[in-house]
């Protein structure tokens, strides 16, 4: 408790003065400005900002991959409409503006850890941007010598972030002048974790390029074996008294009739023995009964129907794993990373992607507190424990889908895969300008069309990023 006390009074202390300014294309004064921020300042916003951009692209996303439903018919997020997400996009450039001004404090005063670590953090956040719009401003972003930047090249920008990965673990692995401490919010400072995590995030994005002429499953897998080795090295930013877990806050809000985190039908029919064979025991641990007790999802698309707004539905309830008010959030997990080693080793050697597979289900139930009995039980069933010559790339992406709950990544796992979980269907009141197809990208904010229309590409929601052709 007296380290989160102290987060949050750095937090408190310096998110002000080490926000950036309200997009990357002001170029007032701002008496705010980062540059006249300090760089551990700036780290401690970075670190948190990172985590609720995690947040934020999870709202986007879970209705799109059917953790989620609205309550209300139609609703857009259910429907895949082409919504407006200025705020996800600001949010992430504002905190790209950041973590370029940290670099280039660092870069003069031979900070090279703070470097290494604001470069694994621009990888993320840019990788994310694009893996969300794809083509989008970076190489003339943050120079603020034009309130209208070009777009770059989605493919080439992903080979900056790869770039920016193999430069951070770099500069990580080096000397440095000044040593990262509190003020890094997901790992206080400890540099060898750093390290894995940049590795395990360079397993997530070449992931991505699997089935282009830039994957390599060599270069993947040695990324994976020096990432995370347990659950212990999570890279995660855990919340504290005076700043709750947004998602319990959503939790809260549902409970006092602002109605938001209902689940899927899809999802609980994965869990709950309808769609599978096995009833998954995690299902009590991430979301809550009706008031019968039972588990019941909603349609996407359909809304709720005659159900009242309480208690005829299943919907993310305060005080579990994903929504108690310090839960932390999940940027990326050694679960995760084993289903990415148990794709990745599929096709040559099986044993490897089974043992994996196996270990990333353990990874996650462990996390949530699954019993032994319990877990034993689930990894008995010949559903789950195939064998090694029986497991399938549908049998991963459903363990994995199940482990990543509500983190947008696995946004990026359905278009790879393309939606091809078991029994996942269109939403009902399916956007018609999507022809009776899913979603594929989002629409360009409104608030960067109307003052960067010039450059925006004209691309419609069926249009896929440069990995998903």
């Amino acid at each position: 408790m007296k380290f989160k006390n102290k987060l949050s009074a750095i937090l408190a202390s310096v998110v002000l003065m080490a926000s950036a300014c309200d997009s990357f294309l002001d170029v007032n004064e701002n008496p705010n400005n980062p540059e006249d921020a300090p760089i551990s300042g700036l780290m401690t916003n970075s670190t948190y900002e990172t985590a609720l951009n995690i947040f934020r692209g999870g709202s986007a996303t879970s209705n799109y991959v059917q953790y989620l439903a609205s309550p209300n018919p139609g609703s857009s997020s259910d429907i895949m409409d082409p919504s407006d997400f200025s705020g996800t996009w600001f949010s992430l450039y504002n905190v790209m503006t950041d973590l370029d001004v940290i670099i280039k404090k660092s870069e003069e005063n031979g900070a090279n850890h703070y470097k290494g670590a604001a470069q694994i953090l621009m990888a993320l956040n840019l990788g994310m941007t694009v893996d969300f719009f794809g083509d989008v401003p970076f190489s003339q972003s943050f120079n603020f010598e034009t309130v209208t930047p070009a777009y770059d090249d989605d493919q080439e920008l992903y080979g900056r972030v790869l770039e920016l990965l193999d430069e951070g673990i770099a500069n990580l692995q080096g000397q440095t002048s000044i040593s990262m401490g509190n003020d890094d919010f997901i790992y206080q400072g400890n540099v060898a974790n750093w390290i894995k995590f940049g590795n395990t995030l360079k397993a997530r994005f070449l992931l991505h390029t699997k089935g282009t002429s830039a994957y390599s499953e060599s270069e993947l897998l040695a990324a994976v074996n020096a990432g995370f080795t347990s659950s212990n090295d999570d890279a995660s930013v855990s919340f504290f008294e005076q700043r709750f877990n947004p998602w319990a806050q959503v939790a809260i809000n549902n409970s006092n009739l602002l109605l938001g985190g209902w689940i899927s039908e899809q999802f609980v029919e994965a869990l709950d023995g309808t769609s599978y064979p096995t009833v998954d025991p995690r299902l009590p641990l991430m979301i809550g009964t009706t008031d019968e007790g039972e588990f019941v999802g909603t349609v996407n698309g359909a809304g709720r129907g005659n159900a009242p707004e309480q208690g005829a539905r299943s919907t993310l309830i305060p005080g579990q794993f994903y929504t108690s008010t310090q839960s932390p959030i999940l940027i990326a997990t050694f679960a995760e990373l084993k289903f990415i080693e148990a794709e990745a080793a599929l096709q040559n050697d099986r044993a490897r992607a089974y043992s994996a597979y196996l270990a990333g289900i353990e990874a996650h139930m462990d996390m949530l507190g699954v019993s032994d009995a319990e877990k034993a039980s689930y990894l008995a069933d010949p559903s789950v424990s195939m064998g090694a010559a029986n497991l399938t790339l549908a049998d991963i992406m459903k363990e994995k889908w199940v482990a990543l709950f509500l983190h947008p990544e696995t946004w990026n796992d359905a278009r790879r895969f393309d939606y091809s979980y078991k029994n996942m269907t269109l939403p009902e009141n399916l956007n018609p300008d999507l022809n009776g197809q899913y979603i594929r990208r989002l629409a360009y904010p409104d608030s960067e069309v109307s003052r960067n229309g010039d450059n925006v590409p004209s691309v419609t929601l069926l249009d896929r990023i440069w990995w998903n052709q």
